[in-house]
């Protein structure tokens, strides 16, 4: 992505403390920055922060800001009806961030920075889409960092499988040549190990982790 866009740096921002008023805020989840991480981090969320936490509230258009003392920039003349500005120019570099929704714990901005970037509006689209795959991932390792030390045995993830593929209880023991009691019980297991709430949660949460597909 960062190279698609021709862009020196990214970073992964997580909103943390949703739906606690006044309690908002923008959290580095990951970036590239190096030594200069929290030079740049701490700079982009001072200057930006607090328009990037209401934006994601109200629009899902990717925001760009231009670099201080430039007042043309390859952002102002790209991504045209596609993006919104950032007011001033407050940075020593100029970027994109991607605002991405998805519920309480997955919302944030995957941002680049750099200089000459290439916002066309095909890439933009391209780059978003992209960009939301990358948080969905990030929930993807916290849910994984989660699960309990007890992973899923192959009969529970066997049961977990075929249940995802529509089968009922009745039909998944006949394949597995086990018994009703012994499948719910698997799928029960399963459930537990996964803290889903019943078995369609379990089922989703599995496609997600990759245990099933």
């Amino acid at each position: 992505m960062q190279r698609a866009l021709n862009a020196r740096n990214f970073a992964v921002f997580r909103v943390s403390g949703s739906g606690l008023p006044n309690k908002r805020k923008l959290v580095c989840e990951m970036e590239n920055w190096g030594v200069s991480a929290a030079e740049h981090c701490g700079a982009f969320l001072q200057a930006y922060s607090e328009r990037l936490l209401n934006h994601i509230e109200l629009s899902l258009l990717p925001m760009v800001w231009k670099s201080r003392g430039h007042a043309e920039t390859i952002l102002s003349v790209k991504g045209s009806g596609m993006t919104v500005m950032l007011d001033g120019q407050q940075l020593s570099f100029e970027g994109i961030a991607f605002p991405v929704r998805l519920g309480a714990i997955g919302n944030g901005y995957v941002a680049f920075a750099g200089s000459a970037m290439d916002l066309s509006n095909d890439l933009v689209i391209d780059q978003h889409v992209r960009s939301c795959h990358v948080m969905m991932d990030l929930l993807a390792m916290d849910e994984r960092r989660s699960i309990p030390a007890e992973s899923l045995s192959e009969r529970e993830v066997a049961c977990l499988q075929l249940a995802g593929d529509g089968q009922i209880s009745e039909e998944i023991a006949e394949r597995l040549g086990l018994s009703v009691h012994t499948v719910n019980a698997y799928l029960g297991s399963a459930t537990i190990k996964l803290d889903a709430v019943n078995r369609i949660q379990a089922i989703a949460k599995a496609i997600r982790l990759g245990f099933i597909h």
